[in-house]
């Protein structure tokens, strides 16, 4: 019995005591006012919206990153730039260099990076503004290195001029070329109006493009060469970025003929003139084939020590000399022999020569007629049954099939 009195007592006090808690609680519920009492810095870091993972909570600025780093001073030049972001997408990029061009590029799928189409040049010092979408553009410097060793190209014909409908695109580089097909492809040659154009490498210093037939009279000719930083051989680069254009004038072909010694030229498909000629004699033949005269002179001096003859001639004072072949061959008139062997007999050294008159300044004679009447890029015809003229030497690739031609291409 004074057992059960002591138990009633430890009861009784155990409720007043939760009572007393409630109280001083305000009759909160113990669980809910402890999970409220957890502390500010616990509140901030543990409470999320409904729904979110306290990870997606986190939100970050993009990043822009810039491909050549910024205040690079000899950045690759023969590498693309390239623009990339992280915690975002690109919005825009603009690539302008010193010499006030752009680089033009595009993003990809995700717009997380930027690609330029093109490398940028050798020597120039770039500007990239990258924005990322809703925030602030990030801008960044760089300048390319300058290459070492470079080459150039020198064209014929000249820039503006008229030439015959012979003449090809010639282009000698100054610096043997290794990559062929890369040099290639930075070149092109365009015709107005539209026609196949193929280049033909001659060696590894020059590359010619012609159509398979001569050119159309009129024929307006664009050369467009974009040989800056292309790599034509180990460490070398090419420097030109240019355009330039020729026209060709009314076709003019002239045909010789040393078994009758009479040369007929015809303008535009009619007969314009036939001049007797001597050609050259039986130990110094005269080229056959198709020639095109790439060089004139009113007057030159010709020494046959210069053409591997010795000294069996040295004229300072030749009249009307227009060049057929790199060698020495030419069409030139002739004072120093007797007019009755022009249409008569072959007594040159491999010219084919016309009478003409001491001074270049006859304007009766054969020499003068014929140097007036051509220009640059007009066709000579030797047809005969002897050796054919290199196509190499001088402008003569129309010594070659169109199928023998178009194997010399690199591309």
């Amino acid at each position: 019995m004074g057992v059960s009195h002591i138990s009633n007592r430890s009861e009784q006090s155990r409720k007043w005591s939760r009572r007393g808690l409630l109280g001083v609680l305000g009759g909160v519920p113990a669980a809910v006012a402890l999970t409220g009492c957890s502390g500010s810095a616990g509140a901030s870091e543990g409470a999320t919206e409904p729904g979110t993972s306290p990870k997606a909570a986190v939100s970050r600025k993009p990043a822009i990153s810039v491909t050549p780093a910024d205040g690079a001073r000899k950045a690759d030049f023969s590498r693309p730039v390239e623009v990339t972001v992280t915690d975002g997408t690109l919005a825009s990029v603009k690539v302008t260099g010193n010499d006030g061009s752009t680089l033009a590029g595009s993003l990809n799928a995700a717009k997380t990076r930027w690609t330029s189409s093109g490398n940028p040049y050798s020597g120039t010092k770039y500007t990239v503004s990258a924005t990322a979408e809703g925030a602030s553009a990030r801008t960044s410097t760089f300048t390319t290195r300058s290459p070492g060793e470079t080459f150039v190209g020198y064209f014929t014909p000249e820039a503006d001029s008229t030439s015959g409908v012979g003449m090809p695109v010639s282009i000698n580089f100054t610096h043997a070329v290794k990559d062929r097909a890369a040099v290639q492809k930075a070149i092109t040659v365009t015709a107005e109006p539209a026609v196949e154009v193929v280049g033909h490498w001659f060696g590894d210093t020059r590359l010619d493009f012609r159509p398979q037939t001569y050119w159309a009279s009129g024929t307006k000719i664009t050369l467009s060469l974009r040989l800056k930083d292309v790599e034509g051989t180990d460490g070398v680069y090419g420097v030109q970025h240019k355009d330039v254009t020729f026209h060709i004038g009314r076709s003019q072909i002239s045909t010789v003929d040393l078994a009758t010694k009479e040369m007929v030229v015809e303008r535009d498909g009619e007969r314009l003139a036939t001049y007797p000629v001597s050609g050259g004699d039986a130990q110094h033949t005269t080229w056959s084939g198709i020639m095109v005269i790439s060089e004139r002179f009113k007057q030159t001096r010709m020494e046959s020590s210069t053409v591997g003859l010795g000294d069996e001639y040295d004229i300072p004072d030749v009249p009307h000399a227009q060049r057929l072949t790199t060698s020495g061959t030419f069409v030139h008139g002739n004072y120093w022999a007797s007019t009755a062997v022009f249409g008569h007999e072959n007594t040159s050294h491999g010219c084919v020569g016309l009478h003409d008159a001491k001074g270049a300044d006859d304007t009766s004679v054969a020499g003068f007629k014929f140097y007036d009447s051509s220009m640059l890029g007009d066709v000579v015809v030797r047809n005969s049954g002897e050796k054919t003229v290199d196509p190499a030497n001088g402008l003569n690739g129309w010594n070659l099939s169109w199928t023998q031609w178009k194997a010399g291409s690199a591309v």
